[in-house]
């Protein structure tokens, strides 16, 4: 079965740097594109599953932001974090054009640009995370630490709960 699964940029750039991980197909919706619904098909903790979100900030210019599935990123501690004093979210038709990736698969390697990526500190509580491998219906299984070193990431506070989810 894995001979079948096509390697991505995302595959060959792990590969050149020996870092292991797995690729894991999964069936898209194009109707919800959403990191819920990848964790409710690869069966796993929505916690573990984080989406890649391009923003751009009043110093440094674009950056990645990479959290859990079911948080947003937190503009004020991605500020913080990255050394901006204000972030916005990039429209998505913006997305492709800056990223050479489309909505529900972009990852935060093999970029058009070598733009800095912020990780959510809660990826280190995890054995393994996913993210996309740089197209739709295919994530990336990985050890936290790996996809840090291999995209040179920064950790922090960058995410929080959307203000419409319900508190526990």
């Amino acid at each position: 079965m894995a001979a079948e699964i096509k390697k991505t940029n995302v595959a060959r750039i792990l590969d050149k740097q020996k870092i292991s991980y797995e690729l894991i197909p999964y069936v898209v919706d194009e109707n919800d594109l959403g990191a819920q619904h990848v964790a409710d098909t690869l069966g796993e903790d929505i916690n573990q599953v984080f989406k890649t979100i391009l923003v751009h900030g009043d110093k440094i210019g674009y950056l990645m932001c990479v959290v859990p599935g079911n948080l947003e990123v937190d503009l004020k501690g991605a500020a913080k974090v990255s050394g901006n004093k204000k972030i916005e979210t990039v429209p998505l038709k913006d997305l492709t054009p800056l990223t050479g990736y489309i909505r529900g698969g972009c990852s935060p390697l093999g970029l058009k640009k070598n733009f800095p990526i912020f990780m959510h500190e809660t990826c280190n509580n995890f054995p393994y995370i996913y993210v996309s491998a740089g197209e739709r219906g295919l994530q990336l299984k990985i050890v936290p630490a790996d996809l840090i070193k291999a995209c040179r990431a920064t950790v922090g506070s960058i995410a929080r709960v959307p203000p419409e989810a319900p508190q526990d």
